[in-house]
């Protein structure tokens, strides 16, 4: 274990019960819907993991700054601990399994540990800085994850989650180009598509219109599966907007079809 083993074992307590309360409202009849001011839906279970969450880091790091998706920033100093309670709020609310908590921790801007728990697809990922990537049931329960080694677009699988963010950022041509050079292409979408180039299962996973806690707990997992990550213009900021993700190899070719320049 690394020297964020406590910090990894209290990401894993509170995935735990973020599991219990997001299963129990999946599918529920009574779950409340509302529509955020950025027209996203967001669910009563969305607040109350985050909610819960909070709580249990008011109590374990009462010195720890949090920010969250539904509640914004709290506290301030050299480690925040960043919150998805659900990554997936639209699957979630249609009844689709594949939705996540993600739970970050930063320490002086660079992402230590992250954690992404999907109980309604049986997964959960993680890693602590140094220490690897994991995919399992628990702590005592994993498996360590490794990227592929694909090494040509012809030969590779890529995984993204919607056609709509691509066409609204004007880069929709690019994005079909990456389609048609790959081997392969699905979308997986969200989350998943990250974890499944921990995992070596995909080779390419892209999105261009992300927030911070969309991205942070992604970021440490791939780096330490041997993967590596950016946003479009190869940047590697949490507030970069967009997620590209590879095994490594094939990062700069395929940056650079997404952002090349076409003449019309």
């Amino acid at each position: 274990m690394t020297g964020y083993s406590d910090d990894l074992r209290l990401a894993h307590v509170m995935a735990d019960a973020a599991d219990d309360m997001t299963l129990r409202r999946f599918k529920a009849v009574d779950l409340k819907i509302e529509t955020k001011p950025d027209l996203t839906p967001v669910s009563d279970a969305d607040r109350t993991v985050e909610e819960a969450i909070r709580g249990t880091l008011r109590r374990a790091r009462p010195r720890d700054a949090i920010v969250g998706e539904e509640f914004g920033s709290t506290g301030w100093g050299a480690r925040s601990w960043i919150i998805d309670p659900i990554d997936g709020t639209k699957n979630y609310v249609r009844g689709v399994p594949v939705w996540a908590t993600l739970i970050a921790l930063v320490e002086h801007g660079r992402v230590v540990v992250g954690l992404v728990s999907a109980p309604a697809l049986g997964r959960r990922w993680w890693a602590a800085r140094d220490g690897g990537a994991w995919t399992g049931k628990s702590l005592t329960k994993a498996t360590r994850m490794r990227v592929s080694s694909v090494g040509k677009l012809e030969d590779a699988s890529f995984s993204y989650s919607s056609f709509a963010g691509w066409e609204a950022q004007g880069l929709l041509d690019n994005f079909l180009d990456l389609n048609r050079s790959c081997w392969r292409s699905r979308a997986y979408g969200d989350f998943w598509s990250h974890m499944m180039v921990a995992e070596g299962a995909v080779d390419i996973s892209a999105e261009p219109e992300l927030s911070p806690w969309d991205i942070a707990a992604l970021t440490v997992i791939v780096e330490e599966a041997g993967g590596r990550w950016s946003d479009l213009s190869g940047g590697r900021s949490l507030d970069g907007g967009s997620l590209v993700c590879t095994n490594g190899l094939l990062h700069e070719e395929v940056l650079a079809k997404l952002t090349a320049t076409r003449l019309s």
